[in-house]
């Protein structure tokens, strides 16, 4: 992401810092790829390092299960929090796992209560705000999201989620994307110093960064605080609380390129054309071994003849997971999939519109299809949240039948 520079800081790195009241700080740098990549530095009035205790955070069935026998699958998200199940939970501690392989896990939660502090060792997130409103508080500052945001948390950055307005916005329904590494936004749209270039769907008008600093309450400064923190390797996850001697919301200053954003989907620009474009089109985000794409309401093709919907494709390398949050899907209509659905069209498998969608697609001038996609170039595993929500019947929609 681009530089940004929040409160006071040393003209030089690694320098002694007082602030301007007379208060020492210590550097923390948090950088990517060791100390090649993409960094901040940040300025405390503890120090960051100081551990009183540690023990272990359950984190919560995170088994999976093969797709076996092969089918496409139709996931309905709202059977997985009823009204009302979302009180007192958090964003970070009631995820139910969807879908997940070593390179990626998905999850969803309705939540209506503030998180505890939460790292994530393992890689950075990006989440969708499905409905609902929030403030993301980190040590980077404070980032308000709604519906629509595409929310990027990088990696072992210490944030909780507060719901707010809930009487109003109802409560936080996000669709949570953990990746085992770095998410960032292809290299397609940038320039070899990091700036849009034109013609990309987003620039960097659209990133909203933290406002900061965010510092805590006096009464909370000096308290023991913990912070939920997830590591491990691969589909191998742990949970631990460790414990610091201090609140880690002590920062009075950082500057970088490393932090929280958030983007929303009616902010990027979807490209048309002739004939119906391909789905990296779509593309706003990528990690290791996986793409984001937003799907957006667009002017749909205007060749003559020109098929409208998806033509039937086999991604021989991919697997596709849509989530359907709004608007209305052409494609799959008739088929039971809504607004809070999510599919799953694995590789090995021909999917696209059902054939009464493709045919009266021709001469269709607008689409307003919402959906967030993830394709993995590994196979996905089913996590629990997808068996208690699975829909047994969709399989056949395409044929009309089972034999």
């Amino acid at each position: 992401m681009y530089y940004r520079a929040v409160g006071e800081f040393p003209k030089t790195r690694h320098t002694v810092f007082t602030t301007a009241d007379g208060r020492p700080t210590f550097e923390e740098f948090i950088g990517e790829e060791g100390f090649s990549g993409t960094a901040s530095h940040l300025y405390h009035l503890g120090v960051p390092a100081n551990l009183v205790d540690t023990r272990t955070w359950e984190i919560g069935d995170l088994s999976t299960r093969p797709n076996v026998p092969l089918r496409p699958r139709h996931f309905r998200l709202p059977d997985l929090f009823p009204a009302g199940a979302e009180r007192g939970k958090d964003v970070v501690r009631h995820r139910r796992l969807i879908l997940a392989n070593d390179d990626v896990r998905i999850s969803y939660v309705v939540a209506d209560t503030p998180s505890p502090l939460y790292s994530n060792g393992l890689g950075d997130e990006v989440v969708y705000i499905e409905s609902g409103e929030a403030d993301v508080e980190s040590v980077f500052g404070t980032l308000s999201v709604g519906q629509g945001d595409n929310v990027v948390i990088p990696r072992v950055a210490i944030h909780r989620w507060i719901p707010k307005n809930v009487d109003t916005a109802g409560p936080l329904k996000a669709y949570c994307v953990e990746g085992n590494g770095h998410i960032e936004i292809p290299a397609k749209y940038l320039t070899r110093f990091g700036q849009f270039i034109e013609g990309a769907p987003l620039t960097e008008r659209d990133i909203r960064g933290p406002v900061g600093p965010l510092l805590a309450a006096a009464d909370e400064a000096d308290q023991d605080t913990e912070v939920y923190v997830k590591h491990g390797h691969g589909s191998e996850v742990h949970g631990s609380i460790v414990v610091y001697d201090h609140h880690p919301f002590d920062v009075v200053g950082w500057d970088g390129y490393l932090y929280p954003y958030a983007f929303n989907y009616r902010d990027f620009s979807p490209v048309t054309g002739k004939i119906i474009q391909p789905p990296p089109t779509y593309q706003i985000l990528e990690g290791p071994n996986f793409v984001v794409c937003n799907f957006v309401p667009r002017m749909l093709e205007y060749g003559e003849g020109a098929i409208t919907v998806p033509y039937y494709h086999s991604n021989v390398d991919a697997d596709e997971v849509m989530f359907y949050y709004a608007g209305e899907t052409a494609a799959r209509k008739g088929t039971g999939i809504g607004n809070a659905s999510v599919s799953l069209h694995p590789a090995a498998y021909t999917h696209g519109p059902t054939r009464e969608a493709y045919l009266n697609s021709v001469g269709a001038t607008e689409s307003k299809e919402m959906a967030f996609m993830v394709d993995t170039f590994n196979s996905l595993r089913l996590g629990e949240g997808a068996l208690a929500c699975d829909v047994d019947d969709y399989p056949w929609t395409w044929a009309g039948r089972r034999a």
